[in-house]
């Protein structure tokens, strides 16, 4: 008995320090967080599927597609690598001078601006380490193309930054 005490309190333990580095150091976490699960899952995808391959999770509304996009968006401007890691290399040293004054602004701005760097930089892997990106969530419910986590992050950014410049300024 005196085992599984001593057990759940090093679990409290580490949860608790667990949510204390989250809290404290939330910025980090968010950043490093969302690249990890974007490349996690593409990584997933590259040694599990064939490109073009689909999974139904729910047939003809959600499906996890295996796309390689040599463009941005919608694969918009095919085969353009070097562009996109430039602008993506300018949005990095624009986020890392600004960072600093991220500190003291509203909170919507600093984790929009945030999740935009990260989608920025999770994107910008794939372009150097493979010249293309891979996107695998296909939400066919609305005949979307498909996109992957680091896209998700980007438009939470841009939207978060686009609601404080219009409504908040």
């Amino acid at each position: 008995m005196k085992s599984v005490i001593k057990f759940l309190k090093n679990v409290l333990l580490v949860i608790e320090l667990t949510i204390y580095i989250a809290y404290v150091h939330l910025e980090k976490v968010l950043f490093v967080g969302i690249i990890a699960l974007d490349q996690y899952s593409k990584a997933q995808i590259e040694m599990s599927m064939f490109p073009g391959e689909t999974i139904p999770i729910i047939q003809d509304i959600f499906h996890i597609t295996y796309v390689q996009n040599p463009g941005a968006a919608f694969g918009i401007m095919p085969y353009q690598q070097n562009f996109f890691i430039g602008i993506g290399s300018l949005m990095l040293v624009f986020a890392a001078i600004y960072y600093s004054r991220l500190k003291n602004i509203n909170v919507i701005m600093k984790y929009g601006g945030i999740c935009a760097a990260a989608g920025a930089l999770a994107n910008m892997i794939d372009r150097v380490r493979t010249g293309i990106v891979i996107d695998l969530l296909d939400m066919r419910i609305f005949n979307f193309p498909v996109f992957n986590i680091a896209d998700i992050a980007i438009v939470i950014g841009m939207i978060s930054l686009m609601y404080m410049v219009l409504f908040k300024s």
